[in-house]
C-alpha cells in the first residue's frame, strides 16, 4: 500500500464537518500566532524605557508566533491525510510547546512588571 503524502492523495473523502473542523483549528493556530506577533510588536513599541527584559519578552512573542505559523499548515495537512486514510489522528508536540511558551512569556511579563 502506498504512503499517503498529501491531504488529497488517496483515501476517501472525510465527512465535511471534520474537514471544516480541521480548517477551523488551522485558522485558530494562525490567529494565535497573529496575536503573539501583535503582542511582541506592542511590547517593543509601547514599553517606556525599553530594557533587556522587554526586548526578551518581545522576542519570545515573535519567535513563538513564527513557530506556530510555520507549523500550522503541516499539522493541518497531517490531520487531513490521516482522516482520508482512516488512520488515528497524529499526536502533536505543539500543545506542549505552546503551553510552555505562553508560561515563559507570562513569567517574563510578570518579571517586567515587578522589576520596572
Amino acid at each position: 500500500m502506498a504512503e499517503i503524502n498529501g491531504p488529497h492523495d488517496g483515501g476517501s473523502e472525510p465527512d465535511y464537518r471534520f474537514t471544516l473542523a480541521n480548517e477551523r483549528t488551522f485558522l485558530a493556530w494562525l490567529r494565535t500566532a497573529l496575536g503573539l506577533l501583535a503582542g511582541g510588536v506592542a511590547v517593543h513599541q509601547l514599553v517606556p524605557d525599553p530594557s533587556t527584559l522587554s526586548t526578551v519578552l518581545a522576542g519570545m512573542c515573535v519567535v513563538l508566533a513564527a513557530v506556530l505559523a510555520a507549523s500550522a499548515y503541516p499539522r493541518w495537512r497531517q490531520v487531513q491525510a490521516a482522516m482520508r486514510a482512516g488512520r488515528p489522528l497524529p499526536k502533536s508536540g505543539m500543545l506542549i510547546l505552546l503551553s510552555a511558551g505562553i508560561l515563559a512569556i507570562t513569567l517574563t511579563a510578570a518579571a517586567l512588571v515587578v522589576f520596572s
